[in-house]
């Protein structure tokens, strides 16, 4: 029954929730690891099923020291599956329902400020001049491109030949939810594209690239695995230690240090909340100081 059940609810995320394949993989993990401490507890029928059992695997999860953060999503899993599990007849009652959410501790990640960022990319650049290779000439398109446009690694890691508008400066890409939008990006990433494109891409194609802009050694699509590791080795020229989720907020601070509006930061990274884009954004120091001098009437 339980292989059934699984089946039912993957099902459930894909077709009707239209939910993106990681977000998917995710949900049924924690079904799995749900459905394993069940069986331990000795419940091998959903009807005898009640809420202290829900409890009962988070607070074993919690004794193994999960991060605050993703017990949040654990919860938040578990309640998603029984309001699915109700409505769908598995279950007498919605018991995650029960359950409550804490909130977050909204730590902010690290950001490079602007200057750090030029000198990440003018690194690349270099190492792309003076070592003209098919890997750096992509490792530089892949740094230039996470900045400027502030897309998502998966994002990235999706984009296909024809979602580049060279003409437009734009690039168009599949974010959460399969929702579509279209990307602003600077000249110098179009350029380092262009770059890639003509002087290195043929290098790694094959009959598995197919239509993927960025490509990994053996010629399929790049990995997001692959994708962190080129970032985290670019960010050595700073002494930082940052992902490409770090360039996604870094792109975003910059955006509203430079002027533009809450909302177009939202429509930029692709956020259906405008609460997302406020826990992504801060604003620095120097911004309240320009922002002071230019208002107030004693500064």
């Amino acid at each position: 029954m339980a292989n059934e059940l699984v089946d039912k609810y993957q099902e459930y995320l894909v077709l009707e929730r239209n939910l993106s394949e990681n977000s998917v993989r995710g949900y049924v993990a924690d079904l799995n690891s749900f459905l394993l401490h069940l069986e331990k507890l000795g419940i091998d029928e959903f009807k005898n099923l009640q809420v202290e059992h829900l409890r009962s695997w988070l607070a074993n999860l919690q004794s193994v020291g999960i991060s605050r953060a993703t017990m949040i999503r654990r919860i938040v899993s578990i309640r998603a599956f029984t309001h699915w599990a109700s409505a769908s007849g598995w279950i007498e009652r919605d018991f995650g329902a029960e359950l409550s959410i804490p909130k977050s501790q909204r730590t902010l990640p690290d950001v490079l400020n602007v200057d750090e960022a030029k000198q990440v990319i003018e690194a690349l650049q270099v190492k792309s001049v003076e070592e003209p290779t098919a890997v750096n000439k992509r490792d530089l398109a892949i740094v230039e491109v996470l900045y400027a446009s502030g897309i998502r690694v998966s994002e990235l890691c999706g984009l296909n030949l024809e979602d580049i508008d060279q003409s437009r400066n734009t690039l168009s890409v599949i974010g959460k939810g399969n929702r579509q939008r279209v990307v602003p990006v600077g000249i110098p990433a179009i350029k380092a594209i262009q770059d890639y494109l003509q002087n290195a891409r043929n290098e790694f194609a094959n009959l598995q690239s197919k239509n993927a802009v960025f490509l990994g050694a053996r010629g399929k699509r790049i990995d997001q695995r692959t994708v962190r590791e080129v970032v985290y080795e670019a960010m050595k020229a700073v002494g930082a230690e940052m992902g490409p989720h770090g360039l996604r907020h870094s792109a975003a601070t910059h955006l509203l240090e430079g002027g533009a509006d809450l909302r177009t930061v939202q429509e930029i990274l692709g956020h259906a909340s405008l609460a997302t884009t406020q826990i992504y954004t801060h604003v620095s120091p120097e911004r309240l100081q320009k922002a002071y001098k230019q208002a107030h009437p004693r500064a």
